[in-house]
C-alpha cells in the first residue's frame, strides 16, 4: 500500500469522501485545506454520461471565466501581414507564419494557447501530430481559428479555458486559484459547468452531468451536489 503523508492525512480530515457537498461548502473545504507554499490551482472535474468514441457524443467548447483563471497564458498566433501585426498589438507572445510552423514542427512549443487565421490552417494542419496531443490545435468551434485575432488573444489572456471530454467521459479545467475569494471561485465553477451543460451533444442519453468534484493542486478532492453547480 502506498504511503500517505501526514499533510495529506490532515487535509483529508473532516471530508466525507462519500458525501455530495453543496458548492459553497465544497469551496470552503478546498480553500481551508490548501496549505502548500504556493498559490494552488483549483480544478473542477465533471463526469458526463457520454461515450466520446461516438462522434455525436463528443463534448468540446470554451468557457470565458468571469473572474479569470489566475494563470498567465502564453499565446501564439499563426498569421501573416496585417493580422500578424494585429496579433502583436493585442499582446500575443509568439507570432509567425511559415517560420513558426517550422519551429513548432521541430518540437519547440513556447506557448499555452494557439490561435490561427483561417488562411493559415493548411499550414497549421501539418502540425496536428505535434499540437493535437497537447490540446493546442486551433479549432473554429472554440474560437481559435478566426480573423478576429484581437478578440481571440484578449479572451485567451483574460481567462478563457477550453475543454474537451476524455475517453472516460470526463471534462476538467483549472477555474482559479485558492487565493481567489470563495465568491469568485463559485462564479467561475458555475460558469464552467454552465458551458459544459450547453455543450451537451445530441447523442447524449440519460443523465448528462453525473458527478462533479473540485480539488486544489495539493489538496484532496471534494464531491459536489451537481444541482448546486448547475442551478438546479
Amino acid at each position: 500500500m502506498a504511503h500517505v503523508g501526514k499533510r495529506v492525512v490532515k487535509a483529508r480530515e473532516g471530508i466525507d469522501r462519500t458525501k455530495l457537498y453543496p458548492l459553497t461548502e465544497a469551496v470552503a473545504l478546498i480553500k481551508g485545506r490548501a496549505t502548500a507554499k504556493f498559490d494552488e490551482t483549483v480544478e473542477v472535474a465533471m463526469n458526463l454520461g457520454v461515450d466520446p468514441r461516438h462522434a455525436d457524443q463528443m463534448v468540446r467548447g470554451v468557457c470565458n471565466l468571469p473572474n479569470g483563471s489566475g494563470r498567465v497564458l502564453r499565446v501564439a498566433v499563426f498569421a501573416r501581414g496585417a493580422k500578424a501585426e494585429e496579433a502583436k498589438k493585442a499582446g500575443a507572445d509568439v507570432v509567425g507564419a511559415e517560420e513558426l510552423v517550422d519551429i513548432v514542427s521541430k518540437g519547440t512549443i513556447d506557448f499555452d494557447r494557439c490561435i490561427a487565421t483561417p488562411d493559415m490552417m493548411p499550414l497549421v494542419g501539418r502540425l496536428g501530430k505535434v499540437l493535437g496531443p497537447r490540446g493546442l490545435m486551433p479549432n473554429p468551434k472554440v474560437g481559435t481559428v478566426t480573423m478576429d485575432v484581437t478578440s481571440a488573444v484578449a479572451a485567451s489572456k483574460g481567462g478563457s479555458v477550453e475543454f474537451r471530454v476524455e475517453k472516460a467521459g470526463i471534462v476538467h479545467a483549472a477555474v482559479g486559484k485558492v487565493s481567489f475569494t470563495a465568491e469568485k471561485l463559485e462564479e467561475n465553477i458555475r460558469a464552467f459547468a454552465d458551458s459544459v451543460a450547453k455543450a451537451k451533444p445530441a447523442g447524449a442519453k440519460g443523465t448528462y452531468v453525473q458527478r462533479v468534484a473540485i480539488s486544489s493542486t495539493m489538496g484532496p478532492g471534494v464531491k459536489i451536489e451537481p444541482n448546486t453547480v448547475l442551478g438546479g
